[in-house]
């Protein structure tokens, strides 16, 4: 056994998952693959799930500047997309006067992790299938009963053909206020052979009324663990 591939195995844990000679072992043990977050910029608003969510700043008189849909940050590495929404009517009687009315929009962020340019190799992606663990935080905002969505996808090879997916549409309790951070956690396994990519997007629902207020996020996560998938 090369020195690589000792320290690989020893590092990880790896017993009963495939060791081919053909991998780069030194390429892989550089990378470190196994156990580490694969996703970037994990906070694009510099806030912890350690600490709690900001309290909206509010003016003491509106600002009434132009309509604001995508919140402020640094979204490197991150594709980003907003779909305003169309005024919700429902609830409003016949004939009553509006002034004004919250525009609710969504801001999607979605990022792709290739597996093997991370330092995963083929077999042990199809054979062993380690756990593929996902984790995100989403702040409790009170902007609305939905205001998160999760979409995971396992894909194939050619980036479009879907091996496993889950999503998650959270609707949230507004009966007494709180504002805190909340978990949602998944563990991909049993996915079958194939996975290459791994295809995470969320999106956040904020709100216009003279002001935006929106929901934001923190320490995302996408982690391969050294674990074999149970049967």
């Amino acid at each position: 056994m090369s020195e690589w591939k000792e320290k690989c195995e020893t590092e990880w844990n790896l017993q009963g998952a495939p060791l081919p000679d053909s991998v780069d072992w030194k390429s892989v043990y550089e990378k470190k693959p196994l156990g580490k977050n694969l996703l970037r910029n994990t906070a694009p608003f510099g806030l912890s799930k350690d600490d709690p969510p900001p309290e909206p700043e509010l003016p003491d008189m509106p600002t009434r500047g132009p309509p604001q849909f995508q919140p402020d940050g640094d979204f490197s590495g991150w594709t980003t997309s907003t779909e305003v929404l169309p005024y919700d009517m429902s609830g409003i009687p016949q004939g009553a006067v509006i002034c004004e009315m919250p525009r609710y929009s969504w801001f999607s962020m979605e990022q792709t992790v290739d597996l093997k340019a991370e330092g995963l190799w083929e077999e042990l992606l199809d054979d062993f299938q380690p756990e593929i663990f996902i984790q995100d935080f989403y702040e409790e905002s009170q902007l609305h009963d939905h205001i998160y969505e999760l979409h995971v996808k396992l894909l194939g090879a050619d980036k479009s053909t879907i091996i496993a997916e889950h999503n998650v549409s959270p609707v949230e309790d507004r009966t007494n206020y709180s504002h805190t951070w909340k978990m949602v956690s998944l563990v991909f396994c049993g996915y079958g052979p194939g996975v290459r990519y791994v295809h995470f997007k969320h999106q956040l629902k904020n709100s216009f009324m003279n002001e935006f207020f929106s929901t934001k996020f923190t320490d995302s996560a996408v982690v391969v663990k050294p674990v074999k998938t149970s049967s």
